[in-house]
């Protein structure tokens, strides 16, 4: 079962970032409901308070549709939510103009200040969500001020003052605004957010290919000269052997001895590749978690262990490294190294971790710790990898959102003993 908040931790960091954008818009719907249709109840009696409260609401509704709607056409999801704008446009009017027919015929005093309230609030809430519908400076400019003209001419009917039409249609205009300006700055925000995990993955991509140029590069600097070799002394030993020449044989020879150490020379750019020494992953992992925002603390001595075991333990690390970057939401992460008993114990927890029903390093922990250990691939390589140096692995939540990986490997009587004398 889904502990409380789970859902939350399950979500990336952009998409956090949208539930809030998305919540705030919603947000101000609320605010609209309880200061201008509530706050009636105080001002006029209970039969226009209700009307008031009901029209508020039905604005603020259509409101919330409307900003939601435009936030997933800016992140291309849906087509640009036109009707529903020209229907809040519709809405708008018809609210005013109501508050408008209250305010005049209604008894002076709060009736006419809480029908006034409602006039100029569902107009600058308006003007201020639409803007989220449009592109273009200009247009969201356009917007802004036809609302605020649109709030002057509809006070003719009140028979107010001309400057009191202005200052209306001003207040309108200096409100509204403040609302566009807000609402596309989160969006702006909020485009900024993916546009930076893009970044991040297209990064990591960018990093694999290298890698994979950086291997075929060396695999064609040892292949390239010896296969053009064999090439040329096999076509020589065929020419010698048409001619009943013996030193054909002495050319296949050649060619066999080549290959041979062609075939040591692949073993030993292949194992170059997939070995991992434990002191450089742990550097490597403490610049990439800082590159990434996360506080790494690396304790422990790695001095004198056998290569064997610093290669296991410097891919756990990798390992857990990568799981923190993809699958958590980690701020901090702490890598021990420890002496224990004859055995090298490493450490890595982080504050991340997932639900174990959101694919996070949980659910795989989860999965590859269970009688099976068929789960998450990740993990089950390095089970592969601890169980030739007689190692083991456990993964999985520790409580307050912590995740621990342990990793154990014994040591010879030896390599412990300096071990411990290097530590100590």
């Amino acid at each position: 079962m889904r502990r409380p908040g789970g859902w939350w931790r399950t979500k990336s960091t952009p998409e956090k970032v949208e539930t809030y954008t998305r919540g705030s818009f919603h947000f101000f719907g609320v605010i609209e409901i309880l200061a201008l249709g509530v706050s009636a109840y105080g001002r006029t009696g209970a039969g226009l308070a209700t009307v008031l409260s009901l029209l508020v609401t039905v604005h603020a509704a259509v409101c919330m549709l409307v900003s939601s709607r435009a936030l997933d056409w800016t992140r291309g999801r849906r087509p640009q939510p036109v009707r529903l704008m020209w229907a809040l446009v519709v809405v708008s009017a018809a609210v005013s103009v109501t508050a408008v027919v209250i305010a005049e015929r209604g008894p002076a005093g709060e009736v006419e200040t809480a029908a006034g309230s409602v006039y100029g609030g569902v107009l600058c809430y308006a003007a201020g969500v639409i803007t989220l519908g449009v592109s273009g400076r200009r247009r969201m400019v356009a917007v802004v001020g036809g609302f605020a003209v649109g709030a002057g001419l509809l006070t003719f009917p009140l028979e107010m003052p001309a400057l009191a039409s202005v200052v209306l249609a001003g207040l309108v205009m200096v409100t509204g605004g403040f609302l566009a300006v807000t609402s596309i700055f989160s969006l702006w925000l909020l485009n900024a957010v993916y546009a930076l995990d893009d970044a991040k993955e297209t990064r990591a991509r960018l990093a694999v290919a290298e890698e994979r140029l950086r291997f075929g590069r060396d695999l064609h600097d040892v292949m390239g000269r010896n296969l053009a070799v064999i090439a040329l002394k096999s076509e020589l030993a065929v020419q010698l052997s048409r001619r009943g020449r013996p030193e054909a044989v002495e050319q296949m020879i050649e060619v066999q001895r080549i290959a041979q150490e062609s075939q040591r020379e692949v073993r030993d750019v292949v194992r170059g590749y997939r070995e991992a020494a434990l002191e450089v992953e742990l550097a490597g992992a403490r610049g990439v978690l800082a590159a990434a925002g996360i506080t790494a603390k690396v304790t422990g001595e790695t001095a004198g262990l056998p290569a064997e075991v610093q290669s296991a333990l410097g891919w756990v690390v990798r390992e857990a490294t990568t799981n923190v970057l993809r699958h958590g939401d980690a701020k901090k992460v702490a890598v021990t190294v420890r002496m224990s008993e004859g055995r090298v114990v490493l450490t890595v927890e982080n504050d991340g971790a997932a639900e174990t029903t959101g694919g996070g390093p949980s659910a795989d922990a989860t999965r590859t710790t269970g009688s099976g250990g068929s789960g998450g691939s990740g993990l089950t390589g390095l089970r592969e990898r601890l169980s030739a140096v007689d190692g083991t692995l456990e993964a999985g939540p520790a409580g307050r959102g912590v995740f621990r990986l342990t990793a154990a490997v014994p040591l010879p009587d030896a390599t412990a003993g300096a071990a411990l004398e290097v530590a100590s």
